[in-house]
């Protein structure tokens, strides 16, 4: 993904489907038509999916059989950013687009910075801890006051102050287009491309179809609401929308982490956490380089293996989810076993000092470096598509 900032001018529709292509950043202004609007949900597909890889990696470096209630709770949020994720590429479909996954420019290479933002915030690979929850928080942060592009209150050469803000621009840009076009001329995407609650695995949220303004709404609820919550409070709309338990968003469960407290059923923002202790061990982890390719191990060793095959497995799941959202609902359901197998990989890796002399001196592990490249895409698209291969056996079913 590229963070350079592009002229406020609106693109022609010829240039917005090269922009899609190669997932660029939009401009700064409410879509002004459904090219646009399709170019602005699939950088929110793009954005969502850049949260995944930090947030696995502060998962995977907790050391077996230690803070588990950090595990879960990250695990928790990693479920939500893939229900997101899903959601927004029913949003994608249901207004004539083709989510983009599996190409090499929607994984962002990390270190990284969060797009689409005023504040150039620096998103890296990092082990739980400190910095890696502060990180986080500024990620989910809430933000009640986040008018989009065009009101009074917005200065023209401002970005987005918050991904709430962000989606607040897409949302209105579709109610605007919904108003203008009418429902019928603007959702005109194949209903077969939609993820329902049957293909989709359990989690916070409930995964359904987009076909008209009133589903397309509550998508842009959930994704909001699960990460900064409902406005001025800590908790997100599971209960509200789907009967679920009430539970913090997002940004309040990674709070509970960094404060080592939790929120008590009647604390709110301003007060932070007051209710009980949380157990959390900042030293039972794997301390890793931020900055780790898979170039630094060396060539045919066991740590380079391990993290090539990483590479690689995660290359298959972008794969699933691209087959899942452009041709078949049900080959969402090999993702599971894609991550089950990522998170054996990662346990394996995690726990091999760095090969660096220097680095393993400094109590350095090895880490997953979520480098992918249209190579190996084009390579793992090969084994998929392996004939000799029975039904399911590709995606590791």
């Amino acid at each position: 993904m590229t963070t350079a900032r592009v002229p406020a001018a609106a693109p022609s529709p010829s240039d917005l489907a090269t922009e899609l292509a190669v997932v660029v950043e939009p401009p700064f202004h409410v879509p002004r038509n459904p090219e646009e609007l399709r170019l602005f949900l699939q950088a929110a597909l793009t954005l969502e999916h850049l949260t995944i890889p930090p947030y696995l990696t502060a998962m995977y470096t907790l050391r077996p059989g230690t803070n588990r209630p950090a595990f879960y709770a990250v695990r928790a949020v990693v479920l939500e950013e893939m229900l997101h994720m899903t959601l927004v590429a029913n949003l994608l479909n249901a207004v004539g687009g083709t989510p983009l996954v599996a190409h090499s420019r929607f994984v962002t290479g990390y270190p990284a910075r969060l797009p689409y933002s005023r504040d150039r915030i620096p998103i890296a690979l990092r082990h739980f801890g400190i910095e890696a929850l502060r990180t986080f928080l500024h990620i989910e942060r809430p933000e009640y006051v986040a008018e989009p592009p065009g009101h009074p209150s917005v200065a023209d050469d401002e970005g987005w102050t918050s991904i709430g803000q962000f989606y607040a621009t897409i949302r209105t840009g579709l109610v605007r287009l919904t108003e203008e076009l009418g429902e019928k001329a603007l959702f005109t995407g194949d209903p077969g491309r939609q993820i329902g609650p049957e293909h989709f695995y359990n989690s916070g949220g409930e995964v359904f179809r987009v076909s008209d303004l009133s589903s397309a709404l509550t998508a842009f609820r959930v994704v909001t609401e699960q990460g900064e919550g409902v406005s001025r409070t800590i908790y997100n709309t599971d209960d509200l929308l789907f009967g679920e338990a009430r539970e913090p968003a997002h940004y309040f469960r990674f709070d509970e982490l960094l404060q080592e407290r939790r929120y008590g059923p009647h604390d709110t923002p301003a007060s932070g956490p007051t209710g009980p202790a949380l157990d959390v061990d900042r030293a039972a982890v794997y301390p890793i380089d931020p900055e780790a390719k898979a170039a630094h191990y060396p060539p045919g060793g066991a740590v380079r293996q391990a993290a090539d095959r990483f590479n690689e497995v995660y290359a298959r799941l972008l794969c699933v989810l691209e087959d899942a959202f452009t041709k078949d609902p049900a080959a969402l359901r090999a993702a599971v076993p894609t991550m089950l197998e990522l998170r054996d990989l990662a346990e394996r890796l995690y726990r091999n000092p760095h090969p660096d002399p220097e680095k393993r001196a400094r109590g350095l592990y090895a880490s997953a470096t979520y480098e992918i490249t249209d190579e190996l895409l084009d390579r793992v698209r090969g084994l998929l598509a392996t004939p000799a291969l029975g039904p399911g056996e590709a995606y590791g079913l």
